[in-house]
């Protein structure tokens, strides 16, 4: 494959997925807001369920537009993709989480409004665990042509002395 088609191939699959993450954008901050504003709060547990909540509303569409649309030439839709998205959404949780909860946590030292500084914490976390994502996704998930472990093949010549040998049982230097 020639690197010039390579880089158009990822230059299309980050637009596709900066498009799906439009959406997601809209899923994930739209619903966190939508939890805070019937339950507003500043508790980092209740901050926690409710990014997760969000998150997973996200990740949900996420994995159905990227395996039918950006990742659709590596996508086989079968179990073991499945358990692979399911660890990288973890490990994108993980991450977006983190980033949340501990920006909430920092911006809560500045004077502004406690909704924008949530929003602001969330931004940051989208950005961040999107990257994440796109990484674990092109090379982990929907990565179709892994490279085969090769095993070479070794020819025994049969008219080797030492085959020869322990074909007549001579050689006993193998004896356990």
């Amino acid at each position: 494959m020639s690197l010039v088609f390579k880089n158009r191939e990822v230059v299309i699959q980050v637009l596709q997925f900066s498009l799906i993450g439009g959406l997601n954008a809209l899923i994930d901050i739209g619903s966190l807001n939508l939890l805070l504003l019937f339950w507003p709060t500043e508790n980092s547990l209740f901050l926690l369920l409710f990014n997760t909540i969000a998150y997973l509303l996200a990740i949900t569409n996420s994995y159905i537009w990227n395996s039918n649309w950006t990742f659709r030439k590596t996508s086989s839709k079968n179990r073991k993709e499945a358990v692979y998205f399911l660890i990288q959404a973890l490990a994108s949780l993980i991450i977006s989480n983190i980033v949340f909860v501990g920006g909430a946590f920092l911006l809560a030292i500045l004077a502004i409004p406690t909704i924008a500084e949530q929003n602001i914490a969330k931004g940051s976390a989208m950005i961040i665990s999107s990257a994440a994502s796109f990484i674990f996704m092109r090379y982990f998930v929907f990565k179709k042509h892994r490279k085969p472990v090769k095993i070479k093949k070794v020819s025994i010549n049969r008219y080797h002395p030492a085959i020869l040998q322990v074909k007549k049982g001579k050689l006993d230097t193998y004896r356990r």
